[in-house]
């Protein structure tokens, strides 16, 4: 047997999920925080996380840990960035992976989440986390940004019928800022990937608003020919 690596040092690498939500009731951005349960910092809120098993891609990792977590598969997961800091965890040297996902809240496992221990924060209200988290979370925030202006990343925060008020006070909480309604609706029109319902949404009136759902189809074609999703 081949042993070239057998003098090199080992390193522990682990996966840390940014897990983003928009609750539809309060029309705002989230983010799934657990309360860790063993030293160092138990009892502090952190990102669910994990260490990379012999046997998987760091992208299997996340999928792993995102499932234990809120029980879903097919979510939009996309990795950030690695850090690898010396002295970033006290306890052993430890590269970190994160990925971000985006997933829509009234999907989850309920009972997942309170078994971890885990719970949903305002972005506005997030807690100082352990280690760089914070930091991660940072990072992750400026990426959706990113990809939300360059293609409509919105969709994967929302059911699959969504009122256009709905999807102006998520893309509102993602740039963090107040945006035009009409010049809103014109450009989302303008995309056409969208398609208008017959049904409406009567929670917020009488008179009630129409639904819409997202054309995965229409919105491949166009990514194919060269399309940018500038608000």
């Amino acid at each position: 047997m081949i042993q070239k690596y057998k003098n090199e040092e080992k390193v522990l690498v682990a996966v840390d999920c940014i897990i983003f939500g928009f609750d539809q009731q309060d029309e705002e951005l989230k983010i799934l925080l657990i309360k860790r349960n063993f030293a160092p910092e138990k009892g502090k809120w952190s990102l669910m996380g994990g260490f990379l098993h012999a046997d998987e891609t760091l992208k299997d990792a996340a999928t792993r840990i995102l499932h234990s977590l809120t029980g879903l598969h097919n979510v939009y997961l996309e990795q950030l960035k690695a850090y690898s800091e010396i002295d970033r965890d006290p306890v052993e040297r430890t590269i970190s992976v994160t990925y971000y996902a985006l997933i829509n809240i009234e999907a989850h496992d309920v009972e997942l989440i309170k078994k971890n221990s885990a719970r949903w924060f305002k972005m506005s209200n997030c807690p100082k986390l352990i280690f760089d988290h914070n930091e991660m979370v940072n990072d992750a925030i400026e990426r959706l940004r990113y990809r939300a202006s360059t293609q409509p990343i919105g969709f994967e925060l929302l059911p699959v019928k969504f009122t256009m008020r709905q999807l102006q006070k998520l893309y509102e909480e993602i740039m963090d800022e107040k945006l035009d309604k009409r010049n809103f609706t014109k450009k989302i029109n303008s995309f056409n990937i969208l398609e208008k319902l017959k049904e409406k949404n009567k929670k917020s009136s009488k008179k009630g608003s129409f639904l819409y759902k997202f054309n995965q189809q229409k919105y491949q074609q166009k990514i194919k020919n060269g399309f940018g999703f500038k608000i």
